[in-house]
């Protein structure tokens, strides 16, 4: 099986320096194990490089830029001044990736504001998993405060919610763990609910008995009291709560059924929330009524990875997770990997595709891979899977002699991989979308463009590599974060046709130093639009 041993958090070719770097030693989520429910992250085209973050030259180079030095102002103006308190780090600069491991700056948001900053973090919606994996970058980077910020942490609470909205609790709880979750309420509230999904919620519950002011919300207060063994103290909250309407029905229904299990039996199923809690998620589990969570947002299929599940549930959590890039395609393989398919239909059969094309590479005979690698493909096609098969086997795949339909998919396979650079090298044909994301994993432009338009919007971007000229400001003035976000959010409108917004996107990404990035964006659209498989 190909679960050996990995670093399944962070798909970086460093991966030697990535585990000697110091600060990651203490995040248990990267651990080697091949257990980890974390995303991947954007990686390093070469191991141990760094993007160079800077504007073009005239010859369409990319200018060196010292990443810690801030842009030349072209005026003068009186800065606005923000006072901090010496000694007091501010949270908004935690993180898990140093910059040794992402390459982005210190300053990645320190010019930009939190207001404009938070909204963008909820808003951005990428468009492929390449740009997914760049989004939980930023998202777990070390990085200054930005301006406004202030004496909270607005910016940490807003990657807090984005890494929860995508399901990426075990990287979330490091996070706030290095921020300190108990220092103020807004973070022990998104420490709470991640704690929650993770069904390890004691060390929040013991904050918050020790630190009352965390929280004022009463059924967090009278459920951390009985998770602490306080019983006498979280019924007579309860009691007077209800006495005076403190609480809803539902939760107030709940909280009784908890710390009084008797009064369930024989009792009415408590109605469900369309779009419940985590902290009602958990009470209706512990009332022995557990919701099923592929009907409830990303977040809650977390919780089906906390080894309390059936291993159905646990692969379709584990399906919707690696769909987002919430959980390395290695940890998806070892779900699949784990025994004999139950039954038929829908997840089995990706079970069974996944385990035959396996046996299949194993046996080194093209005529089994060859019908293992088509019907493998169908089934995670259909399951929006694509990228995270090609992850485990393109680069295998890329090196067979395969005939047929065959041949064309492992072709694709290859460039959708790590390996997409050797993969070009062995694409013979000059015309089509083939020749075109074949050009892209070389870091060219197809001579002549495309005439297709989707494919010409991306070969521009490797003509002329120069961003918008609000993108380029938004660099010159420091906003790198900002910028990077607002690419984004371009390459999702050209994905959706808006064909000169995908070629700045692609343009921005590439003037910034993130070519990797970039082209395995180029090639993720390119191949998953031909497949009818984009998001």
């Amino acid at each position: 099986m190909r679960t050996e041993p990995l670093l399944l958090t962070l798909f970086i070719a460093a991966a030697g320096p990535l585990a000697a770097q110091s600060p990651m030693s203490a995040i248990d989520w990267l651990n080697d194990d091949g257990t980890a429910n974390a995303p991947a992250v954007m990686q390093p085209q070469q191991p141990g490089a760094t993007p160079m973050f800077g504007l073009p030259q005239s010859n369409g180079r990319l200018p060196p830029l010292r990443l810690d030095e801030p842009p030349v102002a072209s005026s003068v103006t009186s800065p606005e001044v923000e006072v901090q308190q010496l000694g007091q780090p501010s949270p908004e600069s935690a993180g898990l990736l140093p910059m040794s491991v992402t390459g982005l700056p210190p300053s990645l948001w320190r010019a930009s504001e939190a207001s404009v900053l938070v909204p963008l973090l909820h808003d951005v919606d990428p468009a492929v998993p390449a740009l997914s994996a760049l989004l939980f970058t930023l998202l777990l980077a070390e990085a200054d405060a930005p301006r406004g910020s202030g004496d909270g942490a607005p910016l940490l609470a807003a990657r807090l919610d984005r890494l929860l909205s995508e399901g990426a609790v075990d990287p979330g709880l490091a996070l706030v763990d290095r921020a300190d979750g108990s220092s103020d309420p807004e973070l022990f509230a998104r420490w709470f609910d991640l704690s929650l999904l993770s069904g390890d919620d004691e060390a929040a519950c013991r904050a918050l008995q020790d630190k009352p002011e965390l929280s004022s919300d009463l059924a967090t207060r009278i459920y951390c009291d009985a998770r602490v063994g306080d019983w006498d103290h979280a019924a007579t909250v309860l009691g007077t709560a209800r006495a005076l309407g403190q609480l809803n029905d539902r939760d107030s229904e709940l909280l009784t059924r908890f710390l009084e299990p008797s009064l369930a039996d024989g009792a009415d199923p408590v109605p469900p929330p369309a779009q419940p809690t985590p902290l009602q998620f958990r009470l209706f589990e512990a009332v022995g009524e557990t919701l099923p969570t592929q009907p409830l947002p990303r977040e809650f299929a977390a919780a089906d990875l906390s080894g309390r599940s059936g291993w159905r549930a646990q692969l379709l959590a584990a399906e919707r997770l690696a769909q987002r890039g919430a959980l390395s395609p290695n940890r998806l393989l070892g779900l699949y990997s784990d025994r004999d398919a139950a039954a038929s239909g829908g997840v089995w059969d990706r079970v069974d595709a996944i385990q035959d094309l396996e046996t299949a590479l194993e046996s080194d005979r093209p005529d089994l891979v060859e019908p293992a690698l088509v019907r493998a493909w169908s089934q995670m096609r259909s399951a929006g899977l694509l990228v995270p098969l090609a992850e485990l086997f393109g680069e295998e795949l890329g090196q067979l002699k395969l005939e047929g339909r065959a041949a064309t998919l492992a072709t694709r396979a290859a460039l959708l991989s790590a390996g997409y650079e050797a993969a070009a090298a062995r694409v013979t044909t000059s015309t089509g979308r083939l020749a075109t994301a074949a050009a892209v994993a070389r870091g060219t432009a197809p001579d002549p463009l495309p005439e297709a338009a989707l494919d010409a919007a991306v070969a521009r971007a490797w003509q002329d590599p120069t961003p918008p000229a609000e993108l380029a400001r938004m660099l010159q003035q420091g906003r790198l974060g900002e910028a990077i976000l607002r690419a984004m959010q371009l390459f999702g409108s050209g994905a959706d046709g808006n064909h000169e917004d995908l070629t700045e996107a692609l343009a921005t990404l590439r003037s910034v130093g993130l070519e990797d990035t970039a082209r395995r964006a180029a090639l993720q659209l390119l191949i998953l639009e031909d497949e009818g498989a984009l998001r």
